[in-house]
Parts: C-alpha cells; sequence; structure tokens
C-alpha cells in the first residue's frame, strides 16, 4: 500500500504535527511499511480464535488485582498539593492548541 503526499500532510495535521518535506517523505515511508506489516497480519487464519473481550483472564489465587471497596475520596486541596501550577482547586496546565 503506498500513501501519497497529501495522505501523510493530513495525518501529520490530524495529529497536530509540523513536518518538514523530509520527514514527510520519511514518514511515507514508515507508515507505508507499518501499513504492509498489518496486511500481512491479516492474512493469518484467525478461525477457531476466540475474540478476547479484555486481557484479563481468570487467575484465582494468583491474581494481582486487589478487590473494589468504597473508601474515602481524595479532595480537591489534597489532589493538586503537588502540581507545579494550580487554582481554584484543578490543574493548570500549558495551551496545547493554537488554531
Amino acid at each position: 500500500m503506498k500513501l501519497s503526499e497529501p495522505e501523510v500532510r493530513r495525518v501529520a495535521e490530524l495529529a497536530n504535527l509540523a513536518l518538514g518535506d523530509d520527514e514527510i517523505g520519511r514518514m511515507a515511508h514508515d507508515l507505508d511499511e507499518i501499513l504492509t506489516y498489518i496486511d500481512k497480519l491479516n492474512e493469518l487464519d484467525t478461525t477457531g480464535i476466540e475474540p478476547m473481550a479484555q486481557v484479563l483472564y481468570d487467575a484465582g489465587e494468583t491474581a494481582t488485582l486487589r478487590e473494589d471497596r468504597e473508601r474515602a475520596t481524595l479532595g480537591n486541596a489534597a489532589a493538586v498539593a503537588n502540581a507545579p501550577l494550580a487554582g481554584s482547586g484543578y490543574f493548570k496546565v500549558p495551551k496545547v492548541f493554537e488554531r
């Protein structure tokens, strides 16, 4: 499967990546290799294989998950106590989107 340059540019735009012309060529090659590998995986015969609903299994006594129990919630002050920047009980983060 060969990706066109406009398709790679669109994927980069959706991922909010600013790529140069040389990076576009490299990404087109890398994405093409990934899609080729996925096509190869699709050739596998998976008849008789049950789909997985989740990755956890009934492990009995060897399970590493704790029992769900109701307990007191963490308050806003405690939650943001170690935040680099907080205000009004919320985490403050740098602006990500500038479009």
